[in-house]
């Protein structure tokens, strides 16, 4: 009785169960058509670098004086702009172009002076050398003589002069004598007419008839006049008795020593205006002329050094740009290598980029790249790689390379120092096979990179060989086929396929 109960159970259960697994795979099958899934595809895509710099202008610079000094006039504002070796700024340069004037001048006298050497000798110039030559040899003859006459002591003629001088001077005194006497008692003088007559105050008269004539003492200071008159009578006496001696007991040694001594300068004069005679006729040596063309030489190395400092003292443009700032000003001071005015040129720009030590080897200049900008990201602008550095350097601990990006002339409202995102074209890659890269997941336990593959009403798990990357696309190299379709799985699934 028991067994048809049992059998209706059975069924029971088995019809329960069989509606469970159906209902399973009901929900299996909506769930597989709902996951987002993509078709492998044969394709075109792009390898490449991906590195950020910032923002650089053609050129920029700040411009210092070389020298310092009063800033006579700023040419330049803010804004402004400017062409290569436009003058800024300049300094007071007076001075300096007073230094110009005097090199040309000192160059202008060199260059005179070594043409004079190799055009030779102007007969005028001889000439003159010969009259200094005759006339320093007339010189030394009269000193010579006079040498002689002093070492062979006096002539005959010199005493008889210096006698006639002792005995004027005789004369002279006996008269102050007499005069000085007459001033102490008055004397009666018989003078006859037409008598010259010399009166004590020193008057001469011619007497009108023959007459005694009275002289006493002259009221005022005749006795002192006398006096003193006799005195420098006396004096002069000695004075003439004196040179009387010297004369006959002949020249000294300190005469005859002056005397040799005019006699040698006159021969140094001859024989300096002999050689200089010589000198003209045998023309100039390889030794003057060598120096007067060193001269030149110097010469010329001056002007230029006078006229680069009045160069210094100009402050021009090195490029053609925008005056970016101005920080000197007329009248003020400026210093040397002090910035006083910084340009920038924004016709163009570029980036620097650090690329990574293991990527730099994929890169050469001529490549082609994708820039992007924080500040405009719907902005893409082409550049091109134009250098990459040879030396490398240290950034957050890791080995990088500077590149060098040019970006294309564009619109896009780009501005020095922000930052960009540069995109670097490596390869172009043709026809290969391609997935998203959200369906590229990686088993951390082997290591291997694979993806959830739809078959039928089923997923499986398939090991795939993943190349390049670019833009959310990957290659795959190995592991599926085109038209295989891929889906992605979240972790926790009905399937039990999650990835490691």
């Amino acid at each position: 009785m028991k067994k048809p109960y049992v059998y209706v159970g059975m069924i029971l259960l088995a019809v329960v169960a069989g509606g469970f697994v159906w209902q399973s795979r009901q929900q299996s099958a909506v769930a597989i058509e709902d996951l987002q899934s993509a078709i492998v595809a044969r394709g075109d895509m792009l390898v490449a670098v991906s590195a950020t710099g910032r923002v650089r202008p053609a050129e920029q610079a700040n411009l210092s004086f070389a020298t310092g000094g009063r800033v006579a006039e700023v040419l330049v504002d803010v804004g402004d702009t400017v062409e290569q070796h436009d003058v800024l700024a300049r300094l007071d340069n007076q001075r300096l172009r007073l230094e110009v004037e005097r090199a040309k001048a000192d160059l202008a006298a060199a260059e005179a002076q070594l043409a004079r050497l190799k055009a030779g000798v102007r007969a005028e110039e001889i000439d003159a050398v010969g009259a200094n030559l005759r006339a320093a040899e007339a010189q030394l003859a009269g000193s010579a003589a006079e040498r002689d006459q002093v070492a062979g002591g006096a002539r005959a003629s010199q005493i008889a002069a210096v006698e006639a001088e002792v005995a004027a001077a005789l004369t002279q005194q006996k008269k102050a004598q007499d005069w000085y006497d007459t001033t102490l008692t008055c004397v009666t003088i018989r003078v006859s007419k037409g008598e010259r007559v010399e009166l004590p105050d020193g008057e001469v008269i011619i007497a009108p008839e023959d007459m005694e004539h009275e002289i006493c003492p002259l009221l005022g200071m005749p006795e002192e006049q006398a006096r003193h008159r006799l005195a420098a009578a006396n004096a002069a006496l000695e004075a003439a008795r004196e040179r009387l001696k010297e004369v006959e007991a002949g020249a000294g040694d300190s005469q005859l020593r002056a005397a040799q001594a005019s006699v040698d300068a006159a021969a140094a004069r001859r024989d300096a205006a002999r050689a200089q005679l010589d000198q003209l006729l045998e023309g100039p040596t390889e030794g003057q002329t060598a120096a007067a063309e060193a001269r030149v030489d110097q010469a010329r190395g001056s002007l230029a050094q006078a006229e680069l400092a009045v160069e210094h003292a100009l402050l021009k443009a090195p490029f053609g740009a925008t005056v970016a700032a101005v920080q000197v000003s007329a009248g003020g001071q400026a210093s040397a290598g002090v910035p006083a005015i910084a340009l920038v040129d924004v016709s163009n720009y570029h980036v620097n980029v650090a690329v990574d030590e293991m990527e730099v080897g994929r890169l050469m200049p001529g490549q082609a790249v994708h820039m992007r900008f924080d500040a405009i990201p719907e902005t893409v602008v082409p550049g091109t790689v134009r250098r990459i550095a040879a030396s490398s350097g240290l950034e957050g601990g890791v080995v990088t390379y500077n590149v060098r990006i040019d970006l294309e002339p564009t619109d896009a409202p780009i501005r020095a120092d922000m930052t960009a995102n540069a995109t670097i074209i490596v390869e172009e890659l043709r026809d290969v096979l391609k997935i998203p890269t959200w369906a590229v997941r990686f088993d951390r336990n082997t290591g291997e990179y694979y993806v959830h593959r739809r078959v039928g009403d089923q997923v499986e798990r398939a090991s795939i060989e993943v190349g390049a990357r670019f833009e959310g696309a990957a290659e795959v190299v190995d592991g599926l086929s085109e038209g295989d379709e891929v889906v992605r799985v979240p972790e926790t699934s009905p399937f039990g396929l999650g990835g490691g």
